[in-house]
C-alpha cells in the first residue's frame, strides 16, 4: 500500500512540476508581429552600404543592382526576448504548413533581436543568382506581387522556436505594407493539428 501511495505521490509532483514548466515557458514567450504605425520609423542598413527607412506596418521590399533586398520592422508582443535564427521567401501566400521546409530556411547572418514588448526589425537579402530564393523574391518584386516571410526565431537560450509567416503587399516604391497571417510552433502540442 505504502509502494503505491508512494508512486501515485510521486507521478502527481512530476505532472504539476511540468504544468509549471509549461505555465513559465508560456510566459516567457516571443511572439512577433509587424510593428503598429504609432512606433516610431526604424533605418535597416545592409552591409553593403543599401539601406530602407520604414515607419510602422510598412515592409520594405527592392532590387537594385540584381540584389533583392528585404526588411520588416517588428514589435514582439510577447514576454520573452526574441532572436531571430532564419527565413524563408515565397512568391505570393504561401500555402502548406513552414514546418515541413524548415531545412531550406536561410539562417540569419548577423544576430537580430527583438527585446520584449518593444520593436526591432528583420532584414535579408538573396544575392546570388542561383539561390533558391532569388526567383520567387525577384519575380515578385518585378511584377507587384505578394511576398510571404516566414520568419523562425526563438527565445534567448534557443528554445520555443517558433515561424510566424508575414505577407508583403506592394505599395509605394520600396514601401509594401506588412501583415502577420499565422504562427506556429516547432516544439509541444500544436494548438491547431489540423
Amino acid at each position: 500500500m505504502l509502494a503505491v501511495a508512494t508512486f501515485a505521490s510521486v507521478r502527481s509532483a512530476n505532472r504539476s512540476a511540468r504544468v509549471a514548466e509549461r505555465s513559465l515557458l508560456l510566459g516567457l514567450r516571443p511572439v512577433l508581429f509587424p510593428s503598429g504605425e504609432q512606433d516610431p520609423s526604424v533605418e535597416i542598413y545592409f552591409g553593403d552600404e543599401h539601406e530602407f527607412r520604414v515607419g510602422g506596418g510598412v515592409g520594405a521590399v527592392e532590387e537594385s543592382n540584381g540584389i533583392v533586398y528585404m526588411a520588416i520592422p517588428l514589435r514582439n508582443v510577447g514576454a520573452g526576448l526574441a532572436v531571430l535564427h532564419g527565413w524563408h521567401v515565397t512568391r505570393g501566400r504561401s500555402s502548406g504548413d513552414p514546418r515541413d521546409r524548415v531545412d531550406d530556411f536561410r539562417q540569419q547572418q548577423i544576430d537580430l533581436y527583438v527585446p520584449a514588448g518593444g520593436t526591432g526589425f528583420w532584414q535579408g537579402a538573396v544575392r546570388d543568382e542561383n539561390e533558391l530564393f532569388m526567383e520567387p523574391a525577384r519575380e515578385a518584386v518585378r511584377n507587384r506581387e505578394r511576398l510571404t516571410i516566414d520568419l523562425l526565431y526563438g527565445d534567448h537560450e534557443g528554445g520555443q522556436r517558433t515561424i510566424s509567416s508575414f505577407v508583403l503587399t506592394p505599395g509605394d516604391g520600396y514601401a509594401w505594407s506588412a501583415r502577420v497571417i499565422r504562427h506556429w510552433s516547432l516544439e509541444g502540442v500544436d494548438p491547431r493539428p489540423f
